[in-house]
């Protein structure tokens, strides 16, 4: 005997959630700060969704180069029903790395209805739209990928007037060095005539000191996942100014 709710035509929908956009992050798999970070900053109604892809916890321009031939199969992972907006690999040294044009390329083999994005992406966005010219930068890197972002930076038509990094090779390090350090370290890497600091990495805890430093400093501070949720946000048609993260994301 059918009851009303075995009848489709009977059964109630709506938007779901996730109703005003659906997001969806590639991560490392030895990533442990993202997901808290885009947890924190997403406003409600908005989705977000992750994958994971292999690399040891070894953070070097030759494992992050052999993620490439992976982010298709991952970005395909995550709502394989097409309705994802934004697809983003969520690692700095790897999208500049590899390549943003080749990391969107594989992201848009994955997931064909979303935007691709990465975090190199988001942040020379982010520097781009503050209006930014000369920059200082801070990284938790090993001189070897320091090197690398310094150029493709520089290729963008940005100035680096500085760029010191912390030499750490492992990931596990990175998510462990304490806000507190991030701040001091960042602001001794600053120099007065950069108009813009940037802390490069999306495993260092940055968001939980940019907004205070850049009152102290007087100047934007722009960081790896404050500029990755901005931009993934902004290009879902999501336009929340959200205050306490520095100047990016309440203001534009």
């Amino acid at each position: 005997m059918n009851t009303p709710a075995d009848n489709p035509a009977d059964i109630r929908f709506d938007q779901g959630r996730h109703h005003r956009a659906k997001i969806g992050y590639v991560l490392l798999a030895t990533e442990q700060t993202v997901e808290d970070d885009v947890y924190r900053l997403t406003p409600e109604g908005v989705g977000v969704h992750f994958t994971r892809i292999h690399i040891p916890d070894s953070i070097t321009n030759a494992t992050l180069a052999a993620q490439a031939d992976l982010l298709a199969d991952a970005a395909r992972n995550i709502l394989p029903d097409g309705t994802l907006d934004v697809i983003c690999y969520a690692c700095t040294s790897g999208s500049l790395v590899i390549g943003e044009d080749r990391v969107l390329r594989e992201l848009n083999k994955g997931a064909p209805k979303a935007q691709p994005t990465s975090i190199i992406t988001a942040v020379l966005r982010a520097l781009n739209t503050l209006g930014a010219r000369k920059i200082a930068v801070a990284t938790p890197y090993l001189d070897e990928i320091n090197r690398r972002e310094a150029d493709y930076m520089a290729a963008t038509g940005l100035e680096i007037v500085n760029l010191q990094g912390l030499n750490l090779e492992k990931d596990s390090d990175m998510v462990r060095v304490t806000p507190e350090f991030i701040a001091e370290f960042a602001q001794r890497v600053d120099r007065p005539e950069a108009d813009t600091l940037f802390i490069s990495c999306g495993a260092l805890r940055s968001i939980d000191i940019v907004d205070a430093l850049e009152d102290r400093l007087g100047k934007p501070v722009v960081c790896s996942n404050q500029a990755m949720i901005w931009d993934t946000l902004r290009r879902a048609g999501i336009d929340d100014a959200i205050a306490g993260y520095g100047v990016l994301l309440n203001k534009h």
